[in-house]
């Protein structure tokens, strides 16, 4: 197995479930032992460590913790950022993150597969990454959201190369 491109960052997780902070911990540590995995459980303390230290990486809960503010801070320090989420699992949730300049758009039903994600938010710019991202997960989507979730929301995932809908 090749050596993760996370070994040697410095990655935060956010969110309110302790589990799921132990989840991403352990996923993450197995595939880049030499990381820095630091965890907050609150709004408050997150917004501190985002305030006063770098990141090569942010995973962000987007219920429990204010999630889409800490994005926006986040997002402010030019830190890459992947949403992570099981109640705000929706069309217009992901729009939003798109929108807001996360990196990456996760369902917590992915934890498992977390690791090559947060790789590719390290190895690929912003629309590359979503694109990807998108290959990867249509079809989670396509289950999970209602017919038409695309159009119905504003994305046409396929121009994202011509469009710019967030200048």
């Amino acid at each position: 197995m090749a050596e993760s491109i996370l070994n040697g960052k410095s990655i935060l997780a956010v969110d309110d479930e302790p589990d799921v902070l132990q989840v991403l911990e352990g996923e993450i540590l197995e595939a880049a032992p030499n990381c820095k995995y630091e965890k907050a459980t609150t709004y408050e303390v997150a917004a501190d460590k985002l305030k006063s230290n770098t990141y090569d990486v942010v995973i962000l809960d987007i219920m429990g913790v204010q999630g889409f503010e800490l994005l926006d801070l986040a997002v402010s320090r030019n830190f890459p950022v992947a949403m992570l989420t099981a109640h705000a699992l929706n069309p217009e949730a992901l729009k939003r993150s798109f929108e807001m300049k996360a990196r990456a758009y996760l369902p917590k039903e992915k934890l498992g597969d977390v690791v090559p994600f947060l790789e590719d938010i390290l190895r690929y710019e912003y629309l590359p990454g979503w694109k990807r991202l998108y290959e990867k997960l249509k079809d989670f989507f396509d289950r999970k959201f209602e017919s038409d979730w695309e159009k119905k929301i504003g994305l046409n995932w396929q121009d994202w190369t011509k469009a710019r809908p967030w200048d």
